[in-house]
């Protein structure tokens, strides 16, 4: 099944900048693409939510989500406090297994990292990969303690029986420190995964024109792009 799940390994670490990436690349090749947001927080009805943004960025995507919650909470908590009905792995599953019925690539985005609650009883983003036995993009920072969180991410899916597809460096800087030149070779080594790519810091603010033909050029053959992990290990490392 033609499905991508996308974790971060926290919030903030440009997730989903990287989502929309994917889904420019992936556009530019010729593919029919869907991104499906699991559980939105923090965002009112009327509101533009992660799905919508990948969209803006991306291009012609079709964009879904399952549920959303007006606090910025774990999914879990903020459908508890908001009395309404929390989003269950099954559901993300079954959405995203229609969804690649018409579709060549699905992009199911998490909230937060990967053992993020949904419901009251554990569900988790790794729970719906497993059901889709779909690979999972782990979406890292570039510095200093990304290194624990990566590595950690990266057992857990393999705990539930999922390999990781290979890292991303959610925002990479300008002008990265030592511990981000390090990190471009000790992030593969903890993962056990290939660095799958680097998403330069602010990207998400770019024209919708200039991020789509841009986005290629940041990630690798195995996402669409043109990206060469080598060549930037060479440039960027220590």
């Amino acid at each position: 099944m033609p499905v991508l799940v996308i974790t971060g390994t926290g919030t903030e670490v440009g997730k989903t900048v990287t989502t929309a990436a994917v889904a420019a690349a992936a556009l530019s090749a010729g593919h029919s693409v869907a991104v499906l947001k699991a559980a939105q927080t923090g965002v009112q009805p009327d509101e533009r939510g992660d799905a919508d943004e990948v969209a803006r960025l991306a291009g012609a995507v079709t964009a879904a989500e399952l549920a959303r919650y007006p606090e910025p909470l774990a999914p879990g908590t903020a459908a508890r406090r908001a009395g309404m009905a929390p989003v269950h792995p099954q559901e993300v599953a079954d959405r995203a297994a229609e969804l690649a019925t018409v579709h060549d690539l699905v992009l199911v985005e998490g909230a937060g990292g990967l053992l993020v609650r949904f419901d009251a009883a554990g569900g988790t983003l790794a729970d719906a990969a497993r059901m889709l036995d779909a690979p999972v993009l782990i979406v890292a920072p570039a510095g200093l303690g990304t290194l624990n969180a990566t590595e950690l991410t990266a057992r857990e899916l393999r705990r539930h029986g999922l390999e990781p597809a290979g890292v991303v460096i959610g925002s990479w800087p300008q002008h990265p420190g030592l511990a981000d030149r390090c990190n471009v070779s000790d992030l593969p080594e903890v993962a056990a995964a290939p660095l799958l790519g680097a998403v330069p810091a602010g990207a998400g603010s770019l024209a919708p024109t200039g991020f789509r033909s841009q986005a290629p050029g940041w990630l690798a053959p195995r996402l669409n792009g043109t990206w060469d992990g080598e060549a930037f290990q060479k440039r960027e490392g220590p």
